[in-house]
């Protein structure tokens, strides 16, 4: 199972800013369509049935960093990985690249909140979610660290493998 899954995108001319840059709300959108495409590619999670069953989930929060412009008609690389779960939420993290995936141009963490459709009202993962997140959850990524130390880690490897090439 491919707890790594990644797939190109084009941005489009409507989706940037006056210098042809990907206007940085519009990142946003970027990531979390990737993120709904990886999770039926690589997992067969299709969000509407879950929906059906009453269960869905709310952004709770965002830590993005813009560190290179994403460019009118320019091919990047959107990656996504569940990082963290628990009973109360989901820690997804989405980095952009360009298409080579040699350079970093966004990181984003997002924290997902399940939701009862019902009530609108936060709930707890099922236990059957919890055992398919655990399987796709990667390991050894330390969240308690926080997202500057992750975003400081993933530069120097980005660093390491430029200067080995």
């Amino acid at each position: 199972m491919d707890k790594h899954p990644s797939s190109a995108y084009v941005i489009r001319f409507a989706d940037c800013d006056p210098f042809g840059h990907l206007n940085n709300a519009r990142y946003l959108d970027y990531f979390l369509h990737a993120r709904e495409e990886h999770l039926e590619q690589a997992y067969q999670l299709n969000l509407a049935d879950h929906y059906k069953k009453g269960l869905s989930w709310v952004v709770g929060g965002h830590q993005v960093s813009y560190l290179k412009p994403a460019a009118y008609r320019e091919r990047v690389c959107i990656s996504s990985m569940l990082i963290g779960a628990d009973a109360n939420s989901l820690l997804v993290e989405m980095m952009m690249t360009d298409a080579a995936r040699a350079q970093l141009k966004s990181l984003l963490w997002t924290r997902f909140i399940p939701v009862d459709i019902q009530s609108g009202k936060r709930r707890e993962h099922p236990a059957d979610f919890m055992t398919f997140a655990h399987s796709i959850t990667v390991a050894g990524i330390d969240v308690a660290a926080g997202y500057d130390h992750r975003l400081k880690a993933i530069l120097a490897s980005f660093k390491k493998e430029l200067q080995q090439t």
